[in-house]
């Protein structure tokens, strides 16, 4: 009677261990599969044909390798005037306002100042001197060949006539200088007042004065770009400007703009700042009227193109900061329907979801490297965006 006690206690231990021990086993199984499953998702015929899914596989492309700069929208110095007086004045006279386009020698300012009428009056005073100057030394040549007046009189006519030359010569250029009309002057005409003229033609891009201010030769009244040849000045960090080459491509985007534009790398600056950072001067293939000096920009630029495998940019996703695609997966029935006998159940569409690591992209692909073992012909490259929905809709049932 003891013996059969002690057998039934040690049987019903061991029935006890056993039951403790299956669920467990269970339980980690079903993490395995939740683990294995959780980058898969299956989608019904229906839901297949809404999503628009279509495969493709890796193709190999011409790539071109890039690094990026940032910059802004610039003119030559040539093309941009600050404009001013030479000899101060009272603005009499301007219609600019900012952003009007002007051509060049349009008439642009008046100026006036009575200081501009003693000048002309000295030039007309020393012109009439210098006749009569000339006339003298002249006269005093002819009786010097003669013996008749003394040398020391001669040598005081040329230092007379010599000097009114020269003055006369300086008051002609600093009319000139000033901006006088010389032609006018000559006949006397006098003026007191000084047009100014555009230099280049484009556009106003400052108006620093307005009618009835003193101005002085230091100050700038106006300034005019001309913004027909704008170019992309980039600033390249010293680590990238090895790759740098004249002829390079640079593809760029404006501040709150979509539309990419191309230039091509003129000239590399041969100085390094001390942010350590070089210039690089690249002119813009396609001019635009609506571009503007100052304009920020962001900047790629090519330094050669190679060929490597490469998917379209939409076969490419980002989830949680990492790139994936899907792959297509095999393709089953699902477990209730196939029980129930319905043979002409449509099959699921089963994906999975793999992390890749990408490389540059140029022309809507971008290089790609895929793990090990992967299928590289059975790749969705549209409706990515429609899987990864689903699966993150199935993630969150699960979750509740």
């Amino acid at each position: 009677m003891k013996q059969t006690i002690i057998f039934l206690s040690g049987l019903l231990f061991l029935v006890s261990c056993g039951s403790k021990n299956n669920p467990g086993h269970v339980a980690e199984t079903a993490v395995e599969d939740h683990n294995k499953d959780k980058n898969e998702v299956a989608l019904t015929q229906a839901q297949f044909n809404t999503a628009g899914i279509q495969f493709g596989e890796v193709e190999m492309k011409q790539i071109s390798g890039t690094f990026k700069a940032n910059g802004l929208l610039d003119v030559p110095p040539q093309q941009k005037v600050s404009v001013s007086v030479n000899m101060g004045g009272f603005l009499k006279k301007t219609e600019l306002l900012q952003g009007m386009q002007v051509k060049k020698g349009q008439l642009i300012a008046v100026v006036e100042n009575p200081d501009f009428v003693t000048i002309q009056q000295d030039y007309l005073d020393a012109k009439s001197q210098l006749e009569y100057a000339k006339a003298d030394y002249e006269r005093q040549q002819e009786l010097a060949k003669e013996n008749i007046n003394a040398q020391k009189t001669l040598q005081q006519a040329k230092a007379a006539f010599h000097s009114l030359q020269a003055k006369t010569s300086a008051l002609k250029e600093r009319i000139k200088v000033v901006g006088l009309n010389l032609a006018a002057v000559e006949q006397g005409n006098i003026q007191s007042t000084v047009n100014l003229y555009a230099p280049i033609s484009g556009f106003v891009t400052q108006v620093n004065a307005n009618i009835g201010k003193y101005v002085n030769p230091t100050d700038v009244l106006f300034e005019i770009v001309d913004t027909e040849h704008l170019h992309a000045e980039l600033t390249v960090f010293e680590k990238d400007v090895p790759r740098l080459q004249i002829g390079q491509r640079v593809r760029f985007i404006l501040a709150n703009e979509t539309t990419e534009r191309i230039a091509k790398v003129y000239l590399i600056g041969r100085e390094i700042s001390n942010d350590r950072t070089v210039r690089i001067h690249c002119h813009i293939e396609k001019e635009d009227i609506h571009l503007l000096p100052g304009m920020y920009l962001k900047a790629i630029v090519e330094t050669g193109q190679q060929k490597v495998p490469a998917l379209p940019d939409e076969a490419i996703i980002d989830y949680q900061g990492q790139k994936y695609i899907f792959i297509k997966a095999e393709e089953t029935k699902p477990l209730n329907m196939v029980k129930a006998g319905t043979e002409n159940t449509p099959a699921e569409h089963h994906f999975k979801m793999i992390a890749v690591d990408i490389g540059n992209s140029d022309a809507g692909y971008t290089e790609v490297i895929l793990p090990e073992g992967i299928d590289k012909s059975n790749i969705v490259v549209k409706g990515t965006y429609s899987l990864l929905s689903k699966m993150k809709n199935s993630e969150e049932e699960e979750g509740h």
